[in-house]
């Protein structure tokens, strides 16, 4: 296997992180791209071509590159995107590919390890295989742990994940870790996610906008409009409540997949609903939350769910299950309430006890918010990233191969 650095002592160090969707590249790598640029590497970031993919160019200052890939099992497909990607990472050069995500993360990290790549992470952000069944399960799993057995290493979002993926037998113990607290990036909660810096009476302008009334207490949910995401018990846990509290409205944001569709019954009768809102994807969530009083997000399955953490910083209490991912993002009964999944009286029995107390869910969003304050900030998780890259560089590449003028010598 050819090494693809050559003599790099007059060349920067080059990092490359490969995601399947150019929306996940600017999501995953917000600040932090630009965050490892100060620090002295080369970004460059790799997914499907789009506008989102030049977006996060704009918006990181990396050099992007578009390579069709699809989120779910494309033989043929696959093989052209590997093709591709291998061609990329030759002509690139890398020291450290960076790869995330089921498919993108197999791809890029065997297009890595064909390649030569010094230092080749797999970011593990979930485990889609948890809800699936049949071969397709099987699959999936063998993408996973061939993913882990290639990686030098292997970053989990969350504990929960991690001791999933070692309970399981996808990844030696000794090449799995958790940056910090978890989480992939973090949450601004100081400037974005501050219900403070909001301009006075955002509440009441987004509750006007969707004709919702000031004196509703609202249920949000954020994520994509599917069955994982446990769309038919909160549909139950909603009929269960209606009644009681007449005053209860219902905001759902996100879209609809064709993979792992709700029943068409179901979105219909939400849809037909008075007091339910469809506001699809919104660019600007700090205002969203404002408007809400409960985040709900009766998941399945999840790597570590930002959302939670937002919904959070913006001190609302969250409900969600004793899912992988969701158990991380929540103390239960401190910051929030954790249900078991696919259950929705247990879901309704928890949000009646909200609903009813008023004065909990402030204490509970209060306490939420200091927990994002203080274990997700944003800087603190890139600091930890880079020094991980640094301490693999020590030891998976020659440091006599970092050019004696570059920024990175000092960590070296």
């Amino acid at each position: 296997m050819s090494n693809v650095l050559g003599d790099q002592l007059d060349k920067a160090v080059k990092l490359v992180h490969i995601t399947t969707i150019p929306e996940s590249l600017a999501f995953f790598l917000r600040g932090q791209a630009n965050y490892m640029r100060h620090q002295g590497l080369e970004v460059h970031g790799v997914a499907s071509p789009g506008e989102a993919l030049h977006q996060a160019a704009l918006q990181e200052g990396m050099i992007v590159h578009g390579i069709e890939m699809q989120r779910y099992i494309t033989p043929l497909k696959d093989l052209v995107a590997l093709g591709k990607l291998y061609r990329l990472i030759r002509q690139l050069k890398p020291t450290i590919v960076h790869a995330h995500t089921p498919k993108a993360g197999f791809l890029g990290v065997l297009a890595a390890r064909l390649a030569g790549v010094p230092v080749v992470i797999y970011g593990m952000r979930g485990l889609r295989f948890i809800t699936s069944n049949g071969i397709k399960r099987k699959l999936l799993m063998l993408s996973e742990t061939l993913a882990c057995q290639m990686a030098h290493q292997v970053i989990a979002v969350s504990f929960s994940i991690k001791k999933r993926a070692l309970a399981l037998g996808l990844c030696q113990p000794e090449k799995i870790q958790v940056i910090k607290f978890g989480s992939g990036n973090g949450v601004d909660a100081k400037v974005k996610f501050n219900p403070q810096r909001l301009p006075t009476g955002t509440r009441e302008v987004i509750r006007e906008r969707y004709q919702i009334p000031k004196e509703a207490v609202v249920l949000g949910f954020v994520g994509r409009i599917v069955k994982d995401k446990g769309i038919m018990e909160l549909t139950e846990a909603w009929q269960a409540l209606t009644n009681e509290f007449p005053d209860l409205f219902l905001i759902l944001i996100g879209q609809e997949e064709p993979q792992d569709p709700v029943p068409r019954a179901i979105l219909d009768r939400l849809k037909t609903t008075p007091k339910v809102r469809f506001l699809g994807c919104l660019r600007e969530m700090a205002s969203a939350y404002a408007a809400m009083d409960i985040l709900v997000l009766p998941t399945y399955r999840e790597g570590f769910p930002n959302v939670l953490l937002e919904a959070a910083a913006m001190e609302l209490p969250v409900v969600a299950t004793h899912a992988d991912g969701s158990v991380d993002a929540v103390i239960d009964e401190v910051t929030g309430f954790l249900v078991p999944p696919q259950n929705g009286p247990a879901l309704a029995v928890v949000l009646r006890q909200l609903l009813l107390n008023q004065e909990l869910r402030e204490q509970m969003g209060k306490a939420g918010r200091q927990r994002v304050l203080h274990d997700y900030r944003p800087e603190s998780i890139w600091q930890a990233l880079f020094q991980n890259y640094m301490e693999l560089l020590k030891t998976k590449h020659p440091i006599s191969l970092i050019a004696q003028h570059s920024p990175l010598q000092k960590y070296l």
